[in-house]
């Protein structure tokens, strides 16, 4: 399966005009998050429709940038995975969003116990095996090429990090750290930062299967 990677839009949908070919090479879109400019929620919903428009099969989380509220507007649409196990042709997905606690001036900042929460669905199964399994993390796990700011701080999620440690995903999609665009692994996991699509970037992931085993065949960083 070929995605196309996408996160922290900020508003700037006509950026999703310049991608046409990828949305229609793509059998799926996966969004990390932050369809709103920062300090400006409203330009969130617009986004949204937009992106909703280039394809019909999308897996989303909201950012720290975006209302709460918006949620529900990604629910309606059928495009969340916030806090759910979403099945599709083989593979399963769940995500959280939001982003840690930092300036205090976004909408959407939560602490780590909360960010973990919304992946306890995963917790609650008997399934033990989550090679087929794509965490959507709008706050990148800690301690990797995807999480590093200006600064050469890690400033990514403890708990996240933990939670990948322990089942194994197959691939995890984040954003959030616009200066950590990259590609990186915990264990056997992907881990992929494909940058803030406001800036032109973006990324692609496939994914194929033998014999019942998932692996990721290609992971790139791309920029329009």
């Amino acid at each position: 399966m070929k995605f196309l990677l996408l996160s922290d839009m900020h508003g700037d949908f006509e950026k999703l005009d310049r991608l046409e070919n990828k949305f229609k090479e793509a059998d799926a879109v996966i969004f990390g998050g932050d369809f709103s400019k920062f300090k400006s929620p409203e330009t969130g919903l617009p986004a949204m429709e937009v992106l909703c428009k280039k394809h019909d099969v999308i897996f989303s989380v909201i950012g720290n940038c975006d209302e709460p509220s918006i949620l529900s507007e990604a629910e309606s649409r059928d495009i969340s995975v916030e806090g759910a196990l979403v099945s599709h042709d083989g593979l399963f997905f769940a995500g959280s969003g939001g982003g840690s606690i930092f300036t205090g001036e976004a909408p959407f900042e939560r602490t780590d116990e909360e960010l973990v929460s919304d992946l306890k669905i995963i917790s609650e199964q008997e399934e033990s095996d989550w090679n087929n399994l794509v965490l959507v993390l709008h706050n990148p796990p800690k301690d990797t090429a995807c999480d590093k700011i200006a600064s050469g701080i890690h400033v990514g999620s403890q708990g996240f990090r933990d939670f990948i440690e322990k089942y194994k995903p197959l691939a995890v999609v984040t954003g959030h750290i616009h200066e950590s665009a990259a590609v990186d692994k915990i264990g056997d996991t992907v881990i992929i930062n494909p940058g803030a699509l406001f800036e032109g970037r973006y990324g692609w992931l496939e994914l194929e299967t033998t014999n019942g085993k998932w692996e990721v065949k290609k992971a790139e960083l791309l920029e329009i």
